[in-house]
């Protein structure tokens, strides 16, 4: 088992940015990936980045490329997300979300992501 806590989100103005944080605990070494989510009411939940923990292997939703960073510490328990440039768009719920399972995607498709945390809230304002 895995938990998740998120942290750093706030309200900014356009082209601000913010460094989300999310701390896991439990099961940390069998961690396969993590990933930040984000929702908007209305939507549907969509994948933001994701981390392969094993390999460091990272991946980007188009929308975000250039603008954000992930990245874990040197402890390997803490996922960051540099958010850069934002705009309004970017306004949403964040979701720090993992998978112990080998092979297990992390994204909008494949299983079932298992381990999510609560949510920090992103504001972006014109």
């Amino acid at each position: 088992q895995v938990q998740l806590a998120e942290s750093g989100g706030g309200s900014v103005q356009a082209a601000g940015s913010l460094r989300l944080r999310c701390v896991a605990s439990g099961n940390i070494g069998s961690t396969f990936c993590m990933a930040w989510f984000r929702l908007v009411p209305g939507k549907k939940r969509e994948g933001v980045a994701r981390i392969y923990t094993t390999r460091d292997i990272i991946q980007y939703a188009d929308f975000v490329k250039g603008r954000f960073t992930i990245s874990r510490d040197n402890d390997r328990n803490t996922l960051l997300l540099q958010m850069n440039s934002l705009n309004p768009e970017d306004t949403a719920m964040y979701y720090c979300a993992a998978d112990n399972r080998a092979g297990t995607s992390c994204w909008n498709t494949g299983p079932p992501v298992p381990f999510w945390g609560q949510g920090t809230q992103v504001t972006v304002s014109s």
